[in-house]
């Protein structure tokens, strides 16, 4: 089965979930406003200059989890989906995961945003299986540490190339799909890398290297 590949943040959806999450706690009054947007938003530069120490980042993002109960961390998500990420599906992403899925090929979802905030997103775009960081979580609590390696830059091979060791899967015919620089390991690795509304860096490699680029940007869901 081929495998159709996806970046998340900035590809299937017009902006960013881990982001957004931060902004979401920011407005709900859920930390401390002035220092965690200022982190937030330090940590978001980063990520787009492709110089974000991800340990640390995960760490950041992660801590405001360990303070509510499973209960709480339910209705906050609802809440989330509802308000930031659906404004940011794309009706033209939507478009291609079902071009892809008619083609019969494996739909796989792989993101440096953690898995808290990316598994139900995934479960609504229809996706087959994700790969994000995994959260830590004894009794229903999260510890606010990370298990594994965290999927980013290159730790996006080491996870895929992991998946495919337990699956058997084959990178034959595969696709991926991605905005960012920090994705350039995978998308070295697949048969056809794709950009997607990319970042300066990635356009310019795209366009040297003659991979097509192309636009989700149409009407939102």
């Amino acid at each position: 089965m081929t495998l159709a590949i996806f970046d998340l943040d900035g590809t299937l959806l017009s902006g960013d979930s881990d982001y957004n999450w931060g902004q979401f706690l920011v407005e709900k009054g859920l930390v401390d406003v002035n220092v965690y947007k200022e982190a937030n938003d330090k940590f978001f530069e980063q990520y787009q200059a492709g110089t974000l120490d991800i340990h640390e980042y995960l760490a950041f993002s992660l801590k405001p989890l360990t303070q509510f109960s499973k209960a709480e961390r339910d209705s906050l998500h609802a809440e989330f989906m509802a308000t930031k990420v659906r404004p940011m599906m794309q009706e033209e992403a939507h478009k291609l995961l079902k071009f892809h899925k008619d083609q019969g090929h494996f739909l796989l979802l792989i993101t440096a945003t953690n898995q808290f905030v990316t598994g139900p997103i995934s479960e609504e775009l229809g996706m087959d299986h994700i790969i994000a960081p995994v959260p830590e979580v004894i009794n229903d609590e999260y510890t606010g540490k990370i298990v594994g390696v965290p999927s980013f830059q290159g730790g996006k091979v080491t996870r895929l190339n992991q998946w495919l060791e337990e699956t058997g899967h084959s990178m034959e015919g595969s696709y991926f799909y991605s905005d960012s620089r920090n994705d350039l390991p995978l998308l070295e690795l697949v048969d056809h890398p794709i950009a997607v509304d990319a970042d300066p860096i990635l356009t310019d490699i795209a366009k040297e290297r003659g991979w097509p680029h192309i636009s989700l940007r149409g009407n939102s869901m």
